[in-house]
């Protein structure tokens, strides 16, 4: 199922990436760092929601409470648990 996320208090505006079961692959984000995040969906691809969430949740960017990854930790979250829940 591909699925796209709204980001909030970041400079990426959205993140978009397919979930099956509880794996997700092809991340693409728009807006933000273009380097740091073509990197980030690189090396994710094909890791389960709950890895990304043990790496990357809380990260924060400068004096930001959250960042762009920390904002894919929430997309990948919400979309796993709408996909329980369809």
């Amino acid at each position: 199922m591909n699925y796209t996320y709204k980001t909030k208090k970041v400079c990426a505006q959205e993140i978009s990436f397919n979930i099956e079961g509880n794996v997700i692959t092809d991340i693409s984000f728009v807006g933000g760092c273009n380097g740091n995040l073509k990197a980030l969906s690189k090396v994710l691809d094909g890791w389960t929601v709950e890895e990304i969430e043990t790496k990357l949740k809380g990260n924060t960017c400068g004096m930001k409470q959250t960042s762009c990854a920390d904002q894919l930790c929430l997309a990948v979250r919400e979309a796993y648990d709408a996909q329980k829940n369809a």
